[in-house]
This record gives structure tokens, sequence and C-alpha cells, in this order.
């Protein structure tokens, strides 16, 4: 992910739809409706796991004893993560629907599948419950 540059043109600037900039833009009620749709099963779903990762930390943390502390504040920082993961899923996002002038000036339209996302999410997930066994078979002890 690129931070922004102060003296380059603003993301909204560089994205287009229909010769018009992203910002600008007034979509029809199909695209609406596209957009729509792709928040509610992207990045509603993750806001959800996300959410339900904060509440299972924080049942952990409420309830358990000061053993499994440890197994609260990994699922915190789980979800912490997944929030990020949502964050650059919503961010590269953008790219699905609008076409992008470079710096040659010709307009690109390039569909862009979510794997960069996937691959973090399936790459997150692993090492977070690879910890929690390690962490699990620590109690015994």
């Amino acid at each position: 992910m690129q931070f922004l540059n102060p003296l380059q043109a603003h993301p909204e600037d560089r994205l287009h739809l229909r010769l018009h900039r992203a910002r600008s833009v007034v979509l029809t009620a199909q695209e609406l409706v596209e957009i729509r749709a792709a928040q509610r099963t992207f990045e509603g779903a993750y806001i959800r796991t996300a959410l339900g990762q904060f509440s299972f930390a924080l049942v952990v943390l409420k309830i358990f004893t000061a053993e499994f502390y440890s197994i609260g504040a990994l699922f915190a920082t789980y979800g912490a993560g997944i929030m990020a993961v949502s964050m650059y899923r919503r961010y590269e996002g953008n790219r699905q629907f609008f076409s992008e002038t470079g710096a040659d000036g010709l307009g690109r339209k390039k569909f862009r599948t979510s794997g960069n996302a996937v691959v973090v999410l399936t790459a997150l997930s692993i090492v977070t419950y690879a910890t929690l066994i390690v962490l699990t078979v620590r109690l015994k002890d």
C-alpha cells in the first residue's frame, strides 16, 4: 500500500468512471447496487469477524483467570489484524470499479481480485491459531 505523497495527485483524481473523476462521479442505480453488494459481502464480513474476535477476547479477559489473559490478548490482536486487512481490502476495492489514468496519460481498467487480502488473512489466521495451540499447551504446565 502506497502512502499519499503531498506532491502527488489525490487517488480519487486518478480513478475514473465514464470519464469522470471518482470524486465527482454520479453512479447509476445498477452501479450503486453493485458497490453496496460488494460492501455488504466483503467489508461487512471482515467487520463482523473482527467484532466477534474482540467480543471473544473480552469474554476471556473478563470471565477467566489470569492464566488465560494471554489468550484474550491474542484474540484482541487477531481482531485488530482483521480490521487492518479490512481497511486494505477497502483500499484495493476502489480499483475494481474505477479505471486509473497512468503517468503516461492513458486510461487503464484492470480487474483486481482480493487475492492479496486473502493471503494476508490466511497467514494471520495460521499464525494466530498456531500461537493459540502453543498457549493452550503451556496452560497444562
